[in-house]
């Protein structure tokens, strides 16, 4: 219920949750247990059942179902790079804070990371039919005003460079998601790191 309770809250009253979050303590172990890990494998399964399942409707073919084989693969895949695209971004988040007024600090780089992703991992259910995946971005952008409002409660990074910080970290988590699109699919997994690219895993639509 706890976990429930945190996503309810994230999502609905995002201001007033931000300052609790920075409050708690925590470390990257108890993050990725009990919310990353959990919240990112949304998007995956949902993800593997409605293209294997569904499948898509593609013009003068019919409709398309991935193998269920390449779809579980791909949601492995996705998974995986999910976990890892968080921990990166975070790296980042913590690097930049010193850059617009605000105070380095690991855990707290992680915690806006992984809870300004609430809003699209939940998206994930979405995929179940695969159609309705678009509407997937709205809860994007709705992900990227969690993390303008989080990096100045937890990073401490004044009000008013909050658009710039923001704007920063989504950048250099559009690079550093297609370097590891590119470094997956160099190692052979096109069908995952395709999923990967489509359901943007790395940046703020896992």
């Amino acid at each position: 219920m706890a976990l429930v309770d945190r996503v309810k809250n994230i999502l609905l009253s995002p201001r007033t949750e931000w300052p609790v979050i920075d409050a708690e303590p925590a470390t990257v172990a108890s993050l990725y247990t009990g919310y990353i890990m959990l919240l990112a494998l949304i998007p995956a399964i949902c993800q593997a059942i409605g293209f294997s399942m569904i499948g898509m409707s593609v013009p003068f073919v019919g409709r398309y179902k991935t193998p269920l084989v390449s779809a579980l693969t791909s949601a492995a895949v996705m998974y995986c790079f999910t976990l890892v695209g968080v921990f990166i971004i975070a790296l980042v988040v913590d690097a930049l804070a010193p850059s617009f007024g605000g105070t380095k600090n690991q855990i707290q780089a992680l915690k806006v990371v992984a809870y300004s992703y609430t809003a699209s991992w939940v998206a994930g259910f979405l995929s179940l039919i695969p159609p309705l995946s678009i509407i997937g971005l709205l809860f994007a952008l709705y992900s990227l005003y969690l993390l303008y409002l989080g990096l100045p409660v937890l990073m401490k990074s004044p009000q008013d460079k909050a658009v710039g910080y923001t704007v920063v970290v989504i950048i250099c988590s559009i690079v550093i998601t297609w370097v590891m699109f590119f470094a997956v699919a160099s190692l052979g997994f096109g069908m995952g790191a395709g999923a990967m690219a489509g359901a943007g895993a790395g940046v703020y639509r896992p």
